[in-house]
């Protein structure tokens, strides 16, 4: 009789091999400009600050409509070609196309227009002087329109800064004597047109998917639309192009709303709306020395007081209270662990100023011509 079968052993079946660990993700290299954003600062303020001059020398030989219709056709075409080489693409909805036909009119055919009829008749310095003072507008206005922006006393009192430095500009206690009341009155307009077309478009354009500089190339060709429909209705053809005229009215648009605008979304990026936004303090200096030193305008001593003055409050309205320390480890709760964060997408930026759409609120101390 035959010994009893032992059961074969089987040694057990080994475990499938973990899966590989997926590669390191590693964050793309960011690409940085060939220049410093100190040189791009400066170079932004010197085209800014320029602007009044160029806008003064454009209007010797052209109408003040056709100024601003060459300065918005210049701009246009140099964020056009931006906008080619980085393949954007135009914004979709009927709707956004309506909002920026507004947001043209508040932000480049109407306050251009007024600064180059402005222009006719007072000094290219003071208009870069009453350019200064869209900080305080703004400031104003915010508290009206927008509720989540409460007044501190320091915006406060900025804000009355800001407007007896205006009042000191314009000599108020000789009663304006020797001052023309509707140009200067034109360069204050303009300068209350821009925060009154930021907050629009901070109410109407957010969130619509579109690029800041798809929605800013959109609005400066809207803008000169507007303009070729209305230049010819007040003006004649130019029947011959002086030269110096011409190359102030191209570079006007060139530098001044094209290129410049790259620039400051340039600088926002790399170093926030906070440093960007100092620009707008050197706009009035560059522009008084720039008319008194090249077109010979002359200086009372009220017009640079006025206009440091002036500074301070714009500087007061824009300071912002720092929020509070978070609570030390000793006073933090214990909490469960949290869920992974969800960032929603940022909305387009609010238009500002050369006068398009500015990358956040904290920008809208930004204010040029």
């Amino acid at each position: 009789m035959s010994a009893p079968r032992q059961p074969r052993v089987t040694a057990p079946a080994s475990a499938p091999p973990p899966p590989p660990a997926p590669p390191a993700l590693v964050a793309p290299a960011v690409r940085r400009p060939a220049l410093d954003w100190r040189i791009r600062f400066a170079g932004l303020s010197l085209i800014w600050g320029f602007s009044f001059l160029l806008i003064k020398v454009g209007t010797e030989g052209y109408a003040p409509f056709q100024v601003t219709f060459g300065r918005l056709l210049a701009g246009t075409a140099v964020l056009v070609a931006a906008m080619a080489m980085r393949r954007e693409r135009l914004p979709r909805s009927a709707r956004t196309w309506g909002h920026l036909t507004v947001a043209a009119l508040l932000l480049n055919a109407l306050p251009f227009s007024l600064f180059s009829y402005a222009e006719l008749t007072i000094p290219s310095t003071l208009a870069g002087i009453c350019n200064a003072t869209s900080p305080l507008w703004g400031m104003a206005l915010s508290v009206i329109a927008l509720s989540e922006d409460r007044p501190t006393r320091r915006r406060v009192a900025g804000l009355g800064v800001g407007f007896l430095g205006v009042l000191t500009v314009l000599g108020a206690w000789q009663g304006f004597s020797g001052l023309d009341l509707p140009g200067t009155g034109m360069a204050l307009l303009a300068s209350f047109c821009y925060p009154v077309g930021w907050i629009y478009v901070r109410r109407t354009l957010a969130g619509t998917g579109s690029s800041t500089l798809a929605l800013t190339g959109s609005q400066l060709f809207l803008g000169t639309l507007q303009l070729a429909v209305v230049t010819p209705l007040f003006t004649s053809a130019p029947t011959s192009f002086p030269l110096l005229p011409t190359v102030s009215v191209l570079a006007l648009g060139a530098l001044g709303t094209g290129l410049a605008v790259l620039l400051q979304y340039g600088l926002v990026q790399e170093v926030g709306p906070t440093t960007a936004q100092m620009v707008t303090y050197f706009i009035p200096v560059i522009a008084t020395a720039a008319g008194v030193a090249l077109l010979g305008e002359q200086l009372s001593w009220n017009t640079p007081v006025g206009a440091l003055i002036v500074l301070v409050g714009a500087a007061l309205t824009q300071s912002r209270v720092r929020p509070a320390a978070p609570p030390g480890p000793a006073e933090a709760p214990v909490a469960a662990a949290p869920e992974p964060a969800v960032v929603p997408a940022a909305g387009p930026p609010e238009p500002a100023a050369d006068r398009a759409v500015p990358p956040d609120a904290d920008a809208a101390g930004l204010s040029r011509s």
